[in-house]
């Protein structure tokens, strides 16, 4: 008798604690980040290769990434990118030269 409520107890501590190890995992969904449908934006990006000032409304975006768009500092882009949830910062997914058919892709699949 002794011997299964030892076993019994131990079962009840293992479920216990990997009930606990399932609850934690769930608080990764609630974090804030880029929104998920990549948007087209025309604009020029900076000479640092930091910022991106779109065309339609001369709106600056902080680049993220900005190893994306290394070698096209201070020139007129097309972007594919998520843009963050308080529009001030861009995820840059691909880019283009505007104007031409040359494309810069920079998605990790």
């Amino acid at each position: 008798m002794r011997k299964l409520m030892t076993i019994v107890f131990a079962l009840s501590l293992l479920t216990a604690f990997s009930l606990a190890a399932q609850d934690t995992t769930q608080q990764d969904n609630m974090k804030s980040g880029p929104s998920t449908k990549a948007t087209h934006i025309t604009g020029k990006i900076s000479d640092d290769g930091k910022t991106f000032v779109s065309d339609s409304d001369g709106k600056s975006y902080t680049i993220n990434n900005p190893d994306a768009v290394k070698g096209h500092e201070g020139h007129h882009v097309t972007l594919k990118a998520n843009v963050s949830s308080d529009q001030t910062s861009v995820d840059v997914v691909s880019l283009k030269m505007a104007g031409d058919t040359m494309k810069k892709d920079n998605s990790q699949n």
